[in-house]
């Protein structure tokens, strides 16, 4: 089936010039002339992409832009400005557009445009179709269907209904906890206890009576007996967390406890046995833990059997977005507030941040905001000042690559040499200079610019405005050289 690109455009003459330019191309080409009207053909059969003109007789593209992102519709918008525009259609950009083309738009602008935004859809299509044959947005606790959290649900699927030991890694917050429960959920085991000890907040002197228990007269304090994790845990799982805290002299008791299935409370003198599925997790580097002394190798190995990397939240993607209008409508509910939703501005700065605390850092975000605020979308305003903060200074500090790659063309170029002082600027100085590092050739400066901008379009994968941005100049500047270079050649091969 070809591919639908829906042209909304009040000028008729336009249009239809339009269509002549994309006649021959392998795509069909819809004309509406009003947002009511895009929006009936929208609703009754989704494009692939949608050229939006700015300005429409009933309402204005931005309008049609905030319809689509409103309603979740797939498909890619690209919006038609004229001259003076450019600055309105960069800002759409912000809210979901993926690119503009500035009027008057040439044949092969146009063309080169479609093509380019198509051939993007089918790829997304494509992985939308293999995410299809496993996709989940919830399970168990876990929420989220980006490409690496599908990866932990196919592992957790495999290794629950077995009694293999699991090792999770992960940074603090990603939900290793989850990850266990989750393992415990899927596995046969799921209707007896999971029991959790987290490894480094418990003192190295009640570690062993908090996994082992202890009886009756054991140390200072121990006044009846007392069920350690692993009893409790019988039949069920035990899941460790942060193991590497561990101290040695107890890794050495708990690795004899998973080799034999058997432990001794601590005073007691009879052994016990039962029957535990370990889990267990870190935060930290297990081999440097290794390397460094601080875990045994041998538990490593016993316990290393099936491990899962849990992502951090800056590497989910669109997950970050599911997660806060979940946590966002939550606790609105929780407490009675109008927060429905989130403004695509704010959205896109919670996608950009680096969330050091992953997923527990952004509930608590949310939840700060819900406690303090009461409107419907939580909006740029009332996100934390370090989240607007990195996103200041990473466009301060951001240093362009398609600029460094311009540098790196411009200097073999011009074959640059030191200024020189004013003792060597004298002409006796410039005779004795040697004409060995004289710049064999001088290329003119549009020669120049020409080159730089294209290895920036390039270093951009064809995406003019990208390219604009790295280089760090008007996008409409860009576009219009690359126009006038474009027709030379045209009228150079005529």
């Amino acid at each position: 089936m070809r591919p639908k690109v829906l042209l909304v455009e009040d000028s008729t003459s336009l249009a239809v010039l339009y269509k002549q330019y994309v006649k021959d191309e392998p795509f069909d080409l819809f004309h509406v002339e009003t947002g009511r009207e895009a929006i009936a053909f929208i609703e009754r059969n989704v494009p692939q992409l949608i050229i939006l003109d700015l300005k429409l007789p009933d309402m204005s593209g931005e309008d049609i832009l905030d319809w689509i992102a409103e309603h979740q519709v797939p498909t890619a918008v690209v919006i038609a400005t004229a001259h003076g525009s450019v600055d309105i259609a960069v800002s759409l950009i912000q809210k979901g557009a993926k690119d503009f083309l500035e009027k008057p738009i040439k044949a092969d602008r146009l063309k080169t445009s479609i093509a380019l935004h198509l051939k993007q859809a089918k790829l997304e299509h494509l992985v939308e179709d293999i995410e299809a044959k496993f996709d989940r947005n919830r399970f168990h606790g876990f929420l989220g269907s980006c490409l690496p959290m599908q990866a932990v649900y196919k592992i957790i699927d495999s290794v629950a209904p077995t009694s293999a030991s699991v090792f999770i890694n992960g940074e603090s917050g990603t939900g290793k906890e989850v990850c266990a429960e989750a393992i415990h959920q899927e596995s046969q085991r799921n209707k007896k206890p999971f029991i959790a000890i987290n490894c480094g907040a418990i003192p190295k002197d009640l570690m062993e009576s908090e996994v082992f228990g202890h009886v009756k007269g054991a140390f200072t304090g121990a006044t009846a007996d007392r069920k350690g994790a692993a009893s409790l845990a019988n039949g069920g799982t035990l899941f460790l967390d942060e193991l590497c805290e561990m101290d040695l002299e107890m890794q050495k008791k708990l690795l004899r406890f998973l080799q034999t299935g058997t432990f001794t409370p601590l005073g007691a003198t009879k052994e016990m046995k039962v029957d535990v599925r370990i889990i267990c997790a870190t935060n930290r580097d297990p081999l440097k833990e290794v390397e460094e002394g601080r875990f045994r190798e041998d538990l490593y190995y016993r316990v290393h059997v099936v491990p899962i990397e849990m992502p951090a939240l800056r590497e989910r993607g669109n997950d970050i977005a599911i997660l806060a209008n979940h946590f966002l409508k939550m606790y609105a509910k929780e407490d009675n507030k109008k927060f429905s939703g989130i403004n695509r501005d704010a959205e896109a700065l919670l996608k950009k941040y680096n969330w050091p605390g992953n997923v527990r850092q952004l509930q608590n975000i949310i939840r700060n905001i819900v406690v303090l605020n009461d409107e419907a979308k939580l909006s740029v305003s009332h996100l934390p000042e370090q989240i607007l903060k990195q996103s200041a200074s990473a466009r301060s500090n951001h240093t362009p690559a398609a600029t460094i790659a311009a540098r790196e063309v411009i200097a073999p170029t011009i074959n640059e040499q030191p200024i020189p002082t004013e003792l060597e600027s004298s002409p006796q100085a410039i005779e004795a200079a040697p004409t060995a590092n004289k710049p064999q050739t001088i290329r003119p400066m549009w020669q120049i610019e020409r080159e730089a901008i294209q290895n920036a379009i390039d270093y951009c994968d064809g995406n003019v405005l990208n390219a604009a941005v790295l280089l760090e100049l008007s996008p409409s500047t860009v576009y219009r050289k690359k126009q006038a270079w474009e027709s030379e050649d045209e009228t150079t091969a005529s």
